[in-house]
């Protein structure tokens, strides 16, 4: 991890980006693109309120919350965000970054998070690691995952997801989904794809009417 003097020095020079950024699209009349302030400070509670404090006084189109999950352990990841959204306008977009795995975006809601985006959906598609859902209540563990590719599942004609209405779930069985990764057919992974990219688009869905 870095050091706290580091990681103030670059909130510094993230602050003077941002400034240069809303300066330079407000001299040019810029319109159509919508410029976000990135609130830095690691896990540094009093960094990360000085932070979001601090671009929270300028005319930014929203708010992102950058240098989260990347190891560090979740109740430290939530003190983080639960420090800078504080500061952030409710009426503008709070976008958290690089995040996460479907109880990290649900926890993050209740935070006051808008958005997200995460690689996770189709980063693990792509080695046979599947979103799998429990019930949609999204309380404990509401999902698991599950690797395709493993033995248990090479004669298993269920639909991957029988909570899910992606087009892998309603027209192929687990089984197959297995054979495609087992002789490396690239197929397998598109399907897998789709299921993942499902699976948030529901998550999401879900959460909008909770709320």
């Amino acid at each position: 991890p870095a050091t706290r003097g580091y990681i103030t020095k670059s909130m510094d020079l993230t602050t003077r980006w941002a400034l240069r950024a809303l300066a330079y699209k407000k001299k040019k009349r810029i319109r159509t693109q919508k410029l976000f302030a990135i609130v830095q400070g690691g896990t540094h509670i009093d960094l990360r309120k000085r932070h979001a404090h601090e671009l929270a006084q300028y005319n930014f189109d929203g708010f992102a919350i950058g240098g989260l999950a990347v190891g560090e352990p979740e109740k430290k990841m939530y003190a983080a965000i639960q420090a800078a959204i504080q500061f952030l306008p409710a009426d503008k977009p709070r976008y958290l970054m690089g995040v996460g795995y479907p109880h990290q975006i649900v926890h993050a809601v209740k935070l006051g998070v808008d958005m997200f985006d995460c690689v996770l959906p189709t980063r693990n598609a792509r080695h046979g690691n599947l979103f799998v859902w429990k019930d949609q209540k999204l309380k404990g563990k509401f999902y698991s995952t599950i690797n395709i590719k493993n033995e248990k599942f090479s004669h298993d004609t269920n639909p991957l997801d029988s909570f899910c209405d992606c087009p892998t779930c309603v027209t192929y069985s687990r089984s197959y989904l297995r054979h495609l990764f087992k002789i490396n057919e690239t197929l397998g992974q598109k399907l897998a794809t789709v299921h993942n990219v499902r699976f948030y688009q529901k998550l999401v869905e879900v959460l909008r009417k909770s709320h």
